[in-house]
């Protein structure tokens, strides 16, 4: 397939920024520096802004049918009691027909405000088998680009644990094998608190077997460093680090609670911090040490969708709360680090840029700039103009999946409707499901919650 993208203001690179007028040409997925041929297809893009297509580099997809979830119970007074009450009720009411249906509410949401890669981290204890097969073929059918890995833990005991260690090894092998094109694997781990010895030790052996980073939850809450020193004497970074799950393709989310020379075991690695601002703010955890983390910082949403313009501007001005020297460009550096990681993952050093070779993920919005729009000045239009309401298409790997603000693959009306009846039915199950029994302290008697 090949499409001429015509008349546009093309921003080639976020970080350095680069943008320049002029036409693009998508041949067989990717950017093309050839002519075009006659009667190619064509997008008129006068007018409009085209910009590499979003990455999130850290979402739960589940979270998407928790919109409006009824909650009965006392209201959580701590983070891990939001874990108890809310988010480890959830997981454990998911079934393979609930992940399929979040799954595809999350990459048309995704695709509407402009995001073209998802990377995301699962978890689904009663239904561990095959979900990521589910996830993968739901993004492959909605036509979202996706890094997927399942959350294993010791909280739910160590049979399961074993489960999601063998669910991460199947989806890497069956990924590898070119089964899902747009879908590619991370080993993934919940947070160092539920994590025994022998469990991280098993993740990390998998993670060299197979050659694919960790995706886990780090230093969120004060909880888990406290949990680290208790039983191993030893904060959450050191602990990777020492259990050898530090390395480049390492994906750390949170990592708010780290002193400096974690930070520069993080930057020694070359690994990267996975920073959700709104999802710190809204659980009251606190603040991502930016300053201290450098470039190895990508921008994720924790499941709060999937909108990386509203997740930037919201990054920045937390970021100029503390320090009114931060400058707009640092949320750019994020999502093109963001690009970059998941780039690795699929072998296209080039995902994030649009430079001929690079894979065709990109985004037009409907946006005729009142100023100029220069590489000096899009840092500032994008914390100050941009919106996800202004998205006109999506492609991505070089298929429309979005024209005029519409699906090409989706019935938006039909997953509405059954996106409601499988909500209802979810939460249906999980009302019978009371707080999650585990905390840090059952790790150290050496027990599980299942």
């Amino acid at each position: 397939m090949s499409i001429l993208l015509r008349g546009g203001t093309l921003v080639r690179s976020l970080d350095p920024p680069r943008v320049e007028e002029g036409d693009l040409l998508v041949v067989d997925g990717h950017l093309s520096e050839a002519s075009a041929p006659e009667h190619v297809s064509s997008l008129d893009c006068g007018g409009c802004l085209v910009l590499p297509g979003n990455v999130c580099a850290h979402t739960h997809s589940y979270s998407a049918l928790a919109r409006g979830m009824p909650f009965d119970l006392p209201a959580p007074g701590s983070f891990l009691e939001i874990l108890q009450r809310v988010w480890w009720r959830l997981d454990r009411a998911l079934d393979l027909e609930s992940i399929r249906a979040s799954a595809l509410v999350a990459a048309h949401e995704a695709l509407r405000s402009g995001t073209t890669t998802l990377i995301d981290h699962h978890a689904s204890p009663n239904a561990i088998d095959g979900s990521l097969d589910v996830i993968a073929e739901a993004f492959e059918e909605a036509g979202i680009r996706s890094v997927l890995c399942y959350e294993t833990s010791d909280r739910d005991g160590q049979p399961r644990a074993r489960e999601g260690i063998d669910e991460n090894r199947r989806f890497l092998q069956r990924a590898a094998e070119g089964r899902w094109p747009l879908s590619r694997g991370l080993v993934g781990a919940h947070a160092s608190f539920t994590l025994s010895a022998s469990t991280l030790d098993a993740l990390v052996g998998l993670a060299a077997e197979t050659g694919r980073g960790i995706h886990v939850h780090v230093a969120e809450d004060a909880a888990d460093q406290a949990d680290a020193v208790a039983r191993h004497g030893q904060r959450v970074v050191e602990r990777l680090d020492g259990a050898g799950a530090l390395a480049q393709e390492a994906l750390l989310a949170h990592a708010v609670h780290i002193e400096p020379a974690e930070a520069e075991l993080i930057a020694a690695a070359r690994a990267t911090v996975a920073h959700n601002p709104r999802s710190n703010m809204n659980n009251g955890v606190g603040r991502t040490p930016l300053a201290w983390l450098g470039g190895h910082v990508a921008l994720g949403t924790d499941g709060i969708g999937a909108d990386m313009f509203e997740e930037s501007r919201i990054a920045h001005f937390r970021r100029r709360e503390e320090d009114l020297h931060a400058s707009p460009s640092a949320s750019l550096t994020m999502l093109a680090h963001g690009a970059a990681l998941a780039g690795r993952s699929f072998g296209e050093p080039l995902l994030g840029q649009l430079r001929p070779g690079a894979p065709a993920d990109l985004v037009v919005l409907d946006y005729d700039a009142p100023t100029p729009t220069g590489p000096d000045e899009l840092a500032g239009h994008w914390i100050f103009g941009l919106s996800s309401a202004q998205v006109r298409h999506v492609i991505v790997a070089g298929e429309p999946v979005l024209r005029d603000g519409r699906p090409t693959r989706l019935d938006e009306r039909e997953l509405a409707l059954e996106a409601r009846r499988s909500a209802r039915r979810l939460w249906e199950r999980l009302g019978a499901i009371g707080p999650h029994p585990f905390t840090p302290s059952r790790l150290l008697s050496g027990a599980g919650a299942g």
